[in-house]
């Protein structure tokens, strides 16, 4: 059976479309030969809780996702209101990502200091989906600072939550 898309479902049209969508804003990195490899995520999910399950999208054209792949540990960490020029920063080149940003390591699993959240996580699953990788993680290990409200992305920008 063919599957035929409709002519208005382009990707701009995704794009625009699913920005009508909030969502959080990660970092998810590790240590690799002694440097920090990862990138600002917004696909972070939840997939199970037993077995403790999320979830991140990589697009094929990224450079990140070969490297950060060969780590056994990864962290993820939830951006906070605090983070938001540091967000900034983390839109740079993979090889500036990280520069002059401080992070905290544990068993090579790398955190932005302050997150709203922390997961470790270790890979559990790949598969190619459209131009995209979805990666299944398993949680190792998690922390939530409630006194801390996340950024949002939403219409494509940054945003933080009123009361």
């Amino acid at each position: 059976m063919t599957q035929t898309t409709a002519p208005s479902v382009t990707p701009a049209a995704m794009r625009h479309t699913l920005a009508g969508f909030a969502t959080g804003l990660s970092v998810v990195a590790a240590e690799i030969d002694g440097r920090i490899v990862g990138m600002p995520v917004n696909s972070l999910a939840s997939v199970s809780l037993d077995p403790p399950l999320v979830s991140l999208a990589f697009a094929d054209t990224s450079t990140t996702w070969p490297i950060l792949r060969r780590a056994p540990h990864w962290g993820i960490s939830v951006l906070g209101e605090a983070h938001a020029q540091m967000l900034q920063d983390l839109r740079r080149p993979a090889a500036e990502r990280f520069g002059g940003i401080e992070m905290n390591i544990d068993d090579g699993a790398a955190f932005v200091p302050g997150a709203v959240a922390t997961i470790t996580v270790t890979p559990h699953t790949a598969v190619e989906a459209g131009d995209h990788t979805l990666v299944l993680l398993e949680v190792q290990d998690l922390h939530r600072d409630e006194t801390q409200r996340p950024l949002v992305f939403f219409g494509s920008t940054t945003h933080t939550l009123s009361r």
